[in-house]
């Protein structure tokens, strides 16, 4: 019970009585009573009440607009969708041993089996290192997530706009390839004015084009272009 007890001060429901997650029934009220008369001398006896009870309580807390300063499960799209949408359980995702309601970063790997990351130095990660819940978008992946670990990518750029994940996917081809930027977005451009005319000399978008910054400037057309035909300014480049 000391234990319960030091892992609620130190965690986030601190503020809240136990009474608001556990309740016992009335023989369960009996059980701890005739417990506490019979033991009352020792320092401490075991008792087990209401965990089942206590998940069911999550939500009228959780699913309201404003409650405790936390992430309501309406403001959080990862929450929506796996609550409300896929109807699963709070402690299906949530640790939940002994007041410790932390994720276990463990469990998404139970239905997303097909999942895994396959970039170079991302094998270890865990989902929530990049997926986070509080995020709105369907991906649930923030902008700035990925660039707190590759800060020295360009912020300013002319796809900047862009979240990484559109043309990088860690769950399947984590470098870009030229097939990519022709599906995803540039089909027009592979196929009329000189970009589809290099295309068709069987050149590639990343030929020319630097990842992440990804202008052609004076000094790289003049070192690219000479290598097929005189330089040109890439500023009379007709698309």
């Amino acid at each position: 019970m000391k234990e319960a007890f030091r892992e609620w001060q130190k965690g986030k429901h601190r503020d809240i009585v136990c009474q608001t997650c556990h309740h016992l029934s009335i023989l369960e009220q009996n059980q701890l009573l005739v417990t506490y008369v019979v033991k009352s001398d020792s320092k401490q006896f075991s008792q087990t009440h209401g965990r089942k009870k206590s998940w069911q309580e999550c939500r009228k807390c959780h699913a309201g607009e404003v409650s405790q300063g936390s992430v309501t499960l309406k403001k959080s799209y990862g929450h929506a969708r796996h609550v409300f949408m896929q109807r699963i359980d709070c402690k299906n995702c949530h640790k939940g041993t002994v007041h410790d309601f932390h994720p276990n970063e463990n469990a998404c790997q139970n239905c997303h089996k097909d999942k895994g990351v396959h970039g170079i130095g991302m094998e270890a990660f865990s989902c929530l290192k990049c997926h986070s819940f509080s995020e709105k978008t369907p991906s649930m992946i923030p902008k700035n997530r990925c660039i707190k670990c590759h800060n020295t990518l360009p912020q300013k750029s002319p796809m900047s706009n862009l979240l990484c994940h559109q043309c990088h996917k860690p769950h399947g081809q984590i470098s870009t390839i030229p097939a990519t930027c022709a599906s995803e977005c540039h089909r027009n451009e592979t196929s009329v004015g000189q970009h589809g005319l290099h295309m068709k000399q069987g050149l590639k978008c990343l030929y020319c084009h630097k990842p992440h910054s990804w202008v052609v400037g004076k000094d790289r057309a003049s070192a690219l272009c000479s290598k097929c035909h005189a330089p040109k300014d890439p500023k009379h480049f007709i698309y």
